[in-house]
Formats: C-alpha cells, sequence, structure tokens
C-alpha cells in the first residue's frame, strides 16, 4: 500500500470538502470542514498518516475512523484489508463486531428504565433476582485446595451491576477457583437466563464494592433489562435505541445478505504476523447468542450516532432517550477510592475511573497522555474504540477487527486526535 504523501493529504482533504459540502459523511450527522469545528486538516492528515503505517506494517488489519466536533463529522478514513485472503479493501460502511463497546449500549438501555421508575441504584440485585441473596464471597482456599467462602458484608447493588463492583468476573483472565467455576460451568454456553442461573450458584471472588473486576456484570444488566421490561434484550435495544437513532445497520446477529461486509477477525501469532483469529472468543457465532457485554455488530457511522446522543446529553435529531442528568451521572466516576485501586490491573489503567457502564478519564496526567478530565467512553475486544468528550464536544471513533488488542494504537490515536484540535 502507497504511503500516504502530502500530495495525497491535499486530495483526501479535497475529497472530504467535496462529501462535507454534500453531507455525506453520516447519514445523520451533518458534516463540515475540519476548519470550520476547530480542527486541523493538515494534522487530521497526520492522524491518516500514521493510523496507515499501522496496516503497512502487519500491526493490525483494515481499520476506519470518524471524528465529529460540534455536532458535524469531519473525519472518515477506511484503509487496509477487511479480508486478507480475498483482498477486499475496508471500507466506511463496513459492519465490525464491537465485542465490549455493546456495554454502554447496554447501560443506557437499562438507564432508560431507570429514568421510569422501574428501580434505584441502591437497590439490592436480589430485589429482581432472588437467588443473589444467598449468594457466598471467597475467602481463601483451603491446604488441600477448597474455598473457604464468608457471607458478603453487604448486598450487591444494582450500581456494583453498573460499575463492575459486585464481585463477579468473567472467567477469562484469573487463576482463582471461581474464575475456574466460571470456566467449567461454560457460562456464556447458554442464554441470558441461563447465565443469571448459573451465576447465582457461584460464589463471588470480592466482597461487593471492594473492588473493580472486569465482569459479566453488563450481562447481568441485560437481565434486568429482560425482567423490568418484559421484553427479550435484543427487541428491547431494537426498539428503544436502534430504531429510533436510525442505527439501521446496527444488530446482534448479523443477517447473511450483510455478511459480506463484515470483515475478517484476525490476531497477531507468535511470529507478530497478522493470521485468523482462533480465539474461542473468535467470530464464529457472533451474535447467534444475545448478551449485554457483548454481541452488538455496527459501522463507525451508527456508532457515531449512539455516541453523538450521549454528548448531546441523551437526545440526538429530535429524539431522546435519556434525560441530561441521566448523562451526567452516567458520565461522572462511581467508583469508592478502595476500589480506584483495583482498576489499573484490570483494564482502566490509571488516572481513570468508571461511571454507569463507560470509563471516565480523571487525570490526563496521570494517565501520561492528552486528553480531557470527564472525557468517557469504552473499547472492545477486537480493538474497536469510542471516545466522547464533552469538555472539547468531540466524538472519535476506531474500528479495526484485532484480537487481542494493541493498547499502543489506542494511546497513539488518542495522542493524533487531540493534536489535531487546533480551536475552540
Amino acid at each position: 500500500m502507497r504511503p500516504l504523501t502530502t500530495a495525497r493529504v491535499i486530495l483526501l482533504t479535497a475529497i472530504l470538502a467535496a462529501l462535507a459540502s454534500a453531507g455525506l459523511l453520516s447519514k445523520d450527522l451533518p458534516a463540515a470542514k475540519p476548519e470550520d469545528v476547530g480542527m486541523s486538516s493538515e494534522r487530521l492528515g497526520r492522524m491518516s498518516k500514521a493510523i496507515h503505517a499501522y496496516v503497512d506494517a502487519g500491526r493490525t488489519p483494515g481499520v476506519v475512523t470518524l471524528i465529529a466536533r460540534h455536532g458535524k463529522v469531519v473525519h472518515v478514513d477506511a484503509y487496509g484489508k477487511a479480508d486478507l485472503a480475498s483482498g477486499r479493501a475496508t471500507r466506511t460502511d463496513d459492519i465490525f463486531r464491537m465485542y465490549s463497546m455493546t456495554k454502554p449500549i447496554t447501560s443506557v438501555a437499562l438507564l432508560m428504565l431507570y429514568e421510569e421508575g422501574r428501580f434505584q441504584l441502591t437497590d439490592p440485585l436480589s430485589k429482581f433476582f432472588p437467588a443473589f441473596a444467598d449468594v457466598k464471597v471467597l475467602n481463601g482456599t483451603t491446604p488441600t485446595g477448597g474455598m473457604m467462602l464468608d457471607s458478603p458484608r453487604r448486598a450487591i447493588t444494582i450500581q456494583d451491576v453498573f460499575r463492575h463492583t459486585a464481585g463477579f468476573t468473567y472467567g477469562f483472565f484469573g487463576e482463582s477457583p471461581v474464575d475456574k467455576m466460571y470456566q467449567d460451568s461454560d457460562i456464556f454456553g447458554t442464554d441470558l437466563d441461563g447465565l443469571m442461573t448459573k451465576l447465582a450458584k457461584m460464589p463471588l471472588l470480592y466482597q461487593p464494592g471492594e473492588r473493580w473486576v472486569y465482569s459479566v456484570a453488563h450481562d447481568v444488566q441485560a437481565a434486568l433489562v429482560e425482567k423490568l421490561s418484559g421484553q427479550k434484550f435484543d427487541d428491547y435495544v431494537r426498539q428503544r435505541i436502534f430504531t429510533p437513532l436510525g442505527m439501521n445497520d446496527s444488530m446482534f446477529k448479523i443477517p447473511a445478505d450483510r455478511k459480506s461486509r463484515v470483515p475478517g477477525l484476525y490476531a497477531l501469532g507468535r511470529d507478530g504476523k497478522l493470521a485468523v483469529d482462533t480465539s474461542p472468543l473468535g467470530g464464529a457465532g457472533y451474535g447467534d447468542q444475545v448478551f449485554g457485554g457483548y454481541s452488538i455488530s455496527t459501522t463507525a457511522g451508527d456508532y457515531a450516532l449512539f455516541a453523538q446522543m450521549l454528548l448531546n446529553k441523551g437526545q440526538l435529531n429530535n429524539v431522546r432517550l435519556l434525560s441530561p442528568k441521566t448523562v451526567e451521572l452516567m458520565a461522572m466516576n462511581h467508583l469508592p477510592p478502595s476500589a480506584l485501586g483495583s482498576t489499573a490491573a484490570g483494564g482502566l489503567g490509571v488516572g481513570s475511573g468508571y461511571g454507569l457502564g463507560v470509563s471516565v478519564l480523571m487525570n490526563p496526567a496521570e494517565r501520561g497522555n492528552v486528553g480531557s478530565v470527564g472525557e468517557f467512553g469504552w473499547s472492545g475486544a477486537a480493538s474497536t474504540h469510542v471516545l466522547i468528550d464533552p469538555k472539547e464536544d468531540l466524538v472519535a471513533i476506531y474500528c479495526t477487527q484485532l484480537m487481542g488488542g494493541d493498547f499502543n494504537l489506542r494511546a497513539e490515536f488518542a495522542t493524533l486526535l487531540y493534536q489535531s484540535i487546533i480551536g475552540g
């Protein structure tokens, strides 16, 4: 692939301007020239050049990036290969497996029911799923490897479920007896009802509220949506979020007529080269079962509509999903100091907290990168990422399909994004 020369940057800028004048960058977000919203075409060209270099170096397959500021799309770029075997080029309308970028959507779904008065964040989970009233907590192991169990010091709350402090785990990342139970039970080998039945029979990894551990908590959120709404989770999301926002390329199970738009799923092999992903979380059957922590596939443009809705404090194009106060609550740190200390090893990193289904940047200096206090978002297992910055009135989306991820790419994307801002 050819490097992005100065001439090509000028050409891409001209194309962008033409698309902007025609309003074609995103079907429901207007377009603008970068300079019209305080961004630099030249500096956005730096972003494109760097990301193209990632692809050319074999660090990731095809990439789509989308940037919007002040509600207007100023950058959309697709580069690389969606399928390495066939050579199909990545397109801006490719449908990506979002994995954990499902989580903010699930959280919005449950918060919509919160606004209807169906629950309080301080309610115990057992109010709606009584089996969790009898759950135990791991407190070490015996000399023979058996589990020592205690009673919880307090009940699991719905706030715990939102913020990954309930005591749950995923089973993928740890080696505790509880993680082993998750693995042996094949907790995702069933539907949401089956997951909840299995989960209530297993001990908690830690006392509720005392740690932040990435977990199945958002799947519990989806089960709460079903319990409180009386609808299947995917039907609820489709009717209450996708359709009102015009997210017409967003789905759980991918229909046959759209599979040609789904890129291949890759990972870096031991030799450092891209290869088809064969991990248990791989693409085979993705979305066939409906869960709240992963399952959704969508385009960069569709996810931008969802992100812009949150940036607009709950509304987009005269459709309101949440009140401004609820979005404000969602996007603030909810972790107590004791739990904040456990986040660095769990994926949040220093300088960040966690809100109601999103990470929240609390201190850019501690993180060691440019950004804004209050910036929020989340990432997916296949290296997708969304960043929403209320201070800069900014939405940024990065989509590829690289399992296992490359955290350096995510950090570099943030640097390249913020250096392109030159005004208010």
